[in-house]
């Protein structure tokens, strides 16, 4: 059985997502897998697995916003972000009201600017930042714009000795929860660091959906991976779709532009919906529904080109 298409994955602590895609292609017999978004290896949750030309698709599922819930901890600063860190700072005893703490959190909400931290994979001079933070090497990091887009305060345990904040967030791609933990107590005076974290679902991919990496052979040798699969074309239904007829279809299948008399008439989710900025890429498909590939509209030229054929 050709297994083809998304694998939403639950990440296990102390893997690394490349971990994960080295044990699924040894499961599967499978070497062509790519994850959709590096997870740290204490973190755990919704990892989207490409398996076979879905692969082609990493890119479009990468641009998916991410939820996440995260316990940030105040009175203490490490320089991972987390508590896998070295303790840089420690307040003991730290007081925070509450009104205060829920009206600073949820000024975080809509863009924001960010560091990326020394211990994270963005590349500096063609080196990983993680790598330079190993070697004991500090440097000068850009700062990013990223979006939160909502935070809910789930739990609030402001009577410990390091009061403790259980929340959940849906942000854009690249946004570090760590760092959003450090600027938060930033905000309110203290010193900040995250203590769990758990992606909660990628796009419309959620936990629910997930396969545990060790019942991969399990499934495989039932017969049952099929239906933990996701079709490529579903997990990026975010963007239009159209249907061509059959002539149309014949030349859009072999890869070439496909011209059209009037605009099409699209069909798909909107930005409010998604979170997901629109580039013109549009979901085509033939009269009888089936997936033909990934195409961009030139309004101007009036015709469809060729992004991703899947043929």
């Amino acid at each position: 059985m050709t297994i083809e298409g998304i694998l939403p994955i639950l990440k296990p602590k102390g893997m690394t997502s490349h971990d994960v895609v080295a044990k699924a292609r040894r499961f599967l017999g499978i070497k062509r897998i790519g994850h959709t978004g590096t997870l740290d290896p204490e973190v755990t949750g919704v990892l989207p697995l490409c398996i076979g030309r879905a692969t082609r698709m990493v890119e479009y599922i990468q641009e998916l916003p991410k939820q996440y819930e995260a316990v940030m901890v105040f009175g203490l600063a490490t320089d991972t972000e987390d508590l896998s860190g070295n303790v840089l700072e420690e307040i003991p005893h730290v007081q925070l009201a509450e009104d205060k703490v829920r009206s600073v959190i949820q000024s975080f909400v809509g863009e924001i600017s960010q560091v990326p931290p020394m211990y994270s994979a963005v590349k500096v001079d063609g080196k990983r930042l993680y790598e330079l933070a190993r070697a004991g090497v500090e440097v000068e990091r850009k700062a990013r714009n990223v979006t939160i887009y909502e935070i809910e305060l789930l739990e609030l345990d402001l009577n410990r000795y390091h009061p403790e904040v259980r929340f959940r967030v849906l942000c854009s791609k690249g946004t570090y929860i760590r760092t959003l933990c450090v600027d938060i107590g930033r905000a309110l005076g203290v010193p900040a660091a995250m203590k769990e974290l758990v992606r909660s679902s990628t796009g419309r991919i959620g936990l629910e959906q997930c396969v545990a990496l060790e019942d991969l052979p399990r499934l495989r040798e039932e017969g049952l991976l099929d239906t933990k699969i996701i079709q490529a074309d579903q997990a990026v239904d975010y963007l239009p779709s159209l249907v061509l007829n059959e002539q149309l279809s014949v030349f859009a299948l072999q890869g070439r532009k496909v011209r059209l008399h009037e605009k099409p008439a699209l069909h798909g989710s909107h930005d409010s919906e998604t979170g997901v900025e629109q580039t013109g890429i549009i979901r085509v498909y033939d009269p009888h529904k089936r997936f033909i590939g990934l195409f961009s509209w030139n309004e101007t030229e009036g015709h469809l080109a060729p992004v991703k054929v899947f043929n």
